[in-house]
């Protein structure tokens, strides 16, 4: 490992000063700043319209914490009971432009992506797993920073858990750097039909990358068993692949490894997915339908990102200085901020 990887395990993190919360003078900013816009769409939203004195400091370093440092933050006190649905999604995109820029999460261009419970089957290979109430195994989403906003929490479950991908890579290496040494090999990843203008349905990439000081991961185990699953010409995973991503998966699970954490309503979850891997336990949802576990997702390309290999073009698109990168990239007409899951 080098020196600019950082990592942590769980007994690293324990004193909480991950978790900011915003105080009664930072929460009128935001809401003053939710006013001062209410007439530009939520996708043309940016830092120049708005004045936050205190909230801006605050997050720039939330910031740097995010992209230089551990690599997570939960923000806390969004307030989300003052506003209504359109203008929560608007407070938690001002909080968000502080971060990065948001990008698509799917072919339709929707900048915001709904997480709850549409009925989808678990089981169905081009599922998106956080469209059920099944658990989500560890993972990266296809940008450099993953926001989930809690709106309402389910009856039972549903628990967030993260950990430093660096510090599993560090503890795979130690204890079977044989099964470490598939991890940066290629696998085949699905695109699930969300497929960019010249590419195919499927494309490949390793696990973990070394560039430029850097130990960068990503992945998506559901994703890599659905290419197999679904198309002939990808073949299904060696004996020694399987055992490296599943004995990738237990330390990721490992309680030496992960935290957990129990998302509120106006809490805010920043993750920085080149260094972080998160999941989400199975639950149990209310019966009455406007009670229903809803968190909001943005996907942000990070204001000062870290350096990424030329081989992330694959699933990030063009990766040029100055310029947004990530998201899903399809032919697609005009961005859009829908305050419901379509």
């Amino acid at each position: 490992m080098t020196a600019t990887d950082p990592a942590w395990t769980a007994a690293d993190v324990t004193s909480m000063d991950w978790v900011m919360e915003l105080d009664a003078t930072q929460q009128d900013e935001l809401l003053v700043g939710v006013e001062a816009t209410a007439d530009t769409p939520i996708e043309h939203l940016s830092l120049e319209q708005v004045d936050l004195p205190t909230l801006t400091p605050a997050l720039t370093a939330a910031h740097h914490d995010v992209v230089k440092g551990r690599g997570f933050v939960l923000l806390r006190n969004v307030p989300v009971d003052r506003l209504d649905r359109e203008g929560s999604i608007r407070a938690y995109v001002l909080c968000g432009l502080h971060f990065g820029a948001p990008v698509s999460q799917n072919a339709k261009g929707h900048l915001v992506g709904h997480v709850k419970d549409l009925g989808n089957d678990p089981l169905d290979p081009i599922t998106r797993i956080y469209t059920t109430t099944f658990r989500q195994r560890y993972h990266t989403d296809s940008c450099d920073i993953v926001a989930l906003l809690c709106l309402q929490t389910a009856k039972e479950g549903g628990r967030s858990a993260i950990c430093s991908s660096t510090a599993v890579v560090a503890e795979l290496e130690r204890v079977r750097p044989d099964l470490a040494a598939v991890l940066e090999q290629p696998f085949v990843y699905d695109r699930k039909g969300e497929v960019p203008e010249g590419e195919g349905p499927w494309y490949e990439m390793p696990v973990v990358h070394r560039h430029e000081g850097f130990v960068t991961v990503i992945y998506a185990r559901d994703f890599i068993d659905a290419a197999a699953e679904r198309f002939p010409d990808v073949a299904t995973l060696s004996p020694i692949q399987s055992e490296a991503l599943d004995t990738f998966d237990e330390l990721c699970a490992d309680p030496r490894f992960r935290i957990e954490m129990d998302l509120r309503p106006g809490d805010v979850q920043f993750i920085h997915n080149h260094q972080v891997l998160h999941a989400r336990s199975e639950y149990v949802d209310h019966d009455d339908i406007h009670a229903k576990r809803h968190l909001v997702r943005l996907w942000l390309s990070a204001r000062d990102p870290r350096p990424l290999p030329p081989i992330f073009e694959r699933r990030y698109g063009p990766i040029v200085d100055g310029q947004p990168r990530g998201g899903i990239r399809v032919p697609r007409g005009q961005l859009t901020t829908p305050l419901e899951a379509e």
